[in-house]
């Protein structure tokens, strides 16, 4: 276990805090989730940040399904999620948000989905685990949760209680014979 849902919730409030030290009261930064997990940490941090400013956060979550450089090299049939960017970004500063940054190949897909919505002023990442040493792509968080040293044969899970019951984040090996 990486994370407990105690130090979850601790990590999740340092990286609001964190935002909150930079962006001051967000008049002209918005959140951007990347479909699927970056929308549940999406969805957490925004809500803790109305509550310790005491304002609406404009966010949004972004579809990267046909911006992936895998895209026609899965077997399976990839289906699309919803954008819902309701907002302009140009000259906004933005922060894309993932629930585990690896290769770094999800974000730049994020950026150049992205890039149809404008053109920001700055874009920032932030991300709950970090596994450092596995990138592809010379991509690095701004706002990192907790990071972890792993393999490539190891898998992080991140569970969130709306979802798998419980918030934490699991380091694991996957079972290969079946």
């Amino acid at each position: 276990m990486i994370l407990n849902s105690k130090h979850f919730e601790l990590t999740i409030n340092r990286l609001c805090y964190q935002l909150i030290e930079i962006h001051n009261d967000f008049s002209n930064t918005v959140l951007i989730g990347l479909q699927p997990r970056g929308v549940n940490l999406l969805t957490r941090v925004k809500k803790r940040l109305e509550k310790i400013l005491e304002k609406k956060v404009v966010c949004g979550k972004l579809d990267i399904t046909f911006y992936r450089d895998d895209f026609r090299r899965r077997e399976s049939t990839l289906i699309p999620s919803t954008t819902n960017i309701d907002f302009v970004i140009e000259s906004k500063n933005v922060v894309l948000m993932d629930d585990v940054l690896y290769t770094g190949r999800t974000i730049r897909s994020g950026l150049d989905a992205m890039l149809a919505f404008g053109r920001p002023k700055k874009v920032e990442l932030l991300t709950l685990v970090d596994r450092r040493f596995t990138r592809d792509l010379p991509i690095q968080a701004d706002y990192v949760g907790k990071t972890v040293d792993t393999l490539v044969s190891e898998r992080v899970a991140v569970e969130w209680e709306e979802i798998e019951g419980e918030d934490k984040v699991v380091l694991f090996t996957p079972d290969l014979d079946g």
